[in-house]
């Protein structure tokens, strides 16, 4: 299995299997949404497309944040995993809006097959991809920024690349990797503020769930739903 790493800009011209790597914070904050009982996620290309597709999808959530962590003006939640962790979601639907992750989805027009994925759902990615087992797998760098070095989705990246070669892989130098990436130093505030301490709790533990994220194409545009 050939294995290569691009930047988000190189979304449109990606084929075959694609993992859009986003752990700080959408790829995160959508697995504890789906372990709270979550329906689906729904791609939205910022504030006006979300509004469009709320129209559409009665009953749901609006998750999403603005570059830097604060939380688009209107909607019900911030792009945090500590917001959602816990939470009683039922089945209810949530239309999500971030810069990285899901731009990159939307972006990623020509994949065979996309995914998503961030440390906390690193292992069941391997195991979704060690089962189809294609002939080559591009993670999508999504974290890089001027002043972010993007390590938080290159160890994941590593984490799962390591677990295809290997079934039994610690995650703890992983994990550290996120806590010392440019952004993950930045997560100290409190509950309420852009970038919270607990958020960076929820984003560097490896393997917290047991499920893929896998995205689709319909009438909605870009759909998540969990794989097993």
């Amino acid at each position: 299995m050939e294995i290569r790493r691009v930047g988000l800009d190189a979304c449109p011209g990606l084929t075959g299997t694609v993992v859009v790597v986003d752990v700080l914070r959408s790829f995160t904050t959508a697995a504890y949404g789906f372990a709270a009982g979550a329906g689906a996620v729904y791609a939205a290309d910022g504030p006006l497309h979300a509004r469009t597709l709320i129209d559409a999808i009665p009953g749901a959530l609006t998750v999403g944040s603005l570059p830097g962590g604060a939380q688009i003006p209107g909607f019900d939640l911030p792009n945090s995993p500590a917001r959602l962790a816990g939470a009683a979601l039922a089945g209810r639907p949530i239309v999500m809006s971030t810069a990285g992750g899901v731009r990159s989805l939307l972006a990623s027009v020509n994949a065979d097959l996309l995914l998503a994925t961030s440390l906390v759902c690193a292992g069941a990615t391997a195991r979704l991809l060690r089962r189809r087992a294609p002939d080559r797998v591009t993670f999508v760098i999504t974290g890089i920024w001027t002043d972010r070095d993007g390590d938080e989705d290159y160890a994941c990246a590593d984490l799962i690349e390591a677990l295809l070669e290997h079934e039994v892989v610690d995650p703890a130098p992983f994990e550290a990797r996120v806590r010392g990436s440019d952004f993950g130093r930045r997560f100290t505030g409190g509950p309420d503020a852009p970038l919270p301490a607990a958020d960076l709790d929820c984003c560097a533990s490896a393997d917290r769930f047991d499920f893929g994220l896998r995205a689709q194409r319909d009438g909605a545009g870009v759909t998540l739903v969990p794989e097993r």
